[in-house]
């Protein structure tokens, strides 16, 4: 049975790092979707919105999903605009690590913490499964102890690439600003920095996508391959922009009924 959201769980309780204010937008958060007597796995859920805002649609009903799966989830309160990079991506990785510390408090296996996000969001996820650390062993906060590798992803219509004939141009914009440097381009185009020890993927687009194209999530699973990392690829015909659960399209629905078998598979539940 699935236990109701809990209380908000801010990441850094004195301020995080590059807050430009006290305000709940400068303060990441998440909100947990405990299972009780469950399955070990968690899912860290990263709504869309482009960096500009997060997309309701994509978080609440995501984490009651995953519970009715047996699959714990917690939404992440990432930063966005005016907030550019690095402000989201070390707001995903404390998620990660925060999660894994506390794993044991909440029935949770360390060693199955996922993260899953829409559009931004999902580009948001690739990120932070391509740059990662292992912790810092010394570090006096036991949370920065902890690696912030996710031990999977699922990626829903994911921006991937910021080159600027694949690119959603405003996330590109809302993250890099206007005129990014070539080189912070190079390094946040998720599939330019995929390796071997990229955690396996979950992928579902749709063809006909008329804001993120579908080379999005064909290039990742491309360097995927090509890294020999696992991966599940799923590509609709046809379906709008952030369909989130996909509730309006029965075909573009089942990705979450494929998506729980291959959770499955992952023994998250």
């Amino acid at each position: 049975m699935a236990g109701s959201a809990g209380e908000l769980i801010e990441l850094w309780p004195e301020g995080a790092p590059l807050a430009q204010g006290n305000g709940d937008e400068d303060r990441p958060a998440l909100t947990p979707y405990l299972v009780q007597g469950g399955g070990t796995g968690a899912v860290i859920v990263c709504p869309g919105g482009g960096y500009g805002m997060r997309a309701a649609h994509e978080g609440e009903p995501i984490a009651q999903w995953l519970n009715g799966l047996g699959v714990s989830a917690f939404v992440l309160r990432y930063r966005v605009a005016p907030y550019r990079y690095p402000s989201a991506l070390k707001d995903a990785q404390r998620a990660v690590r925060h999660v894994r510390l506390h794993a044991a408090e909440w029935g949770i296996d360390p060693a199955k913490i996922g993260i899953l996000g829409f559009s931004a969001g999902g580009h948001l996820t690739a990120t932070a499964s391509v740059l990662f650390d292992q912790g810092a062993p010394e570090a006096a906060d036991p949370v920065e102890r902890q690696s912030c590798r996710p031990d999977l992803s699922i990626l829903c219509y994911p921006v991937i690439s910021l080159d600027t004939r694949y690119a959603h141009g405003g996330s590109r914009t809302n993250l890099l600003g206007p005129e990014p440097a070539e080189e912070m381009v190079e390094l946040l185009s998720a599939e330019r920095q995929v390796k071997p020890d990229t955690p396996p993927a979950f992928i579902w687009h749709t063809a006909d996508d008329g804001a993120v194209p579908v080379e999005n999530a064909l290039l990742y699973a491309s360097a995927l391959a090509a890294a020999k990392v696992p991966f599940d690829l799923h590509v609709y015909e046809k379906g709008r922009h952030g369909l989130g659960l996909a509730g309006e399209d029965p075909h573009v629905a089942s990705w979450t009924t494929v998506c729980g078998l291959w959770l499955k598979r992952y023994d998250f539940y």
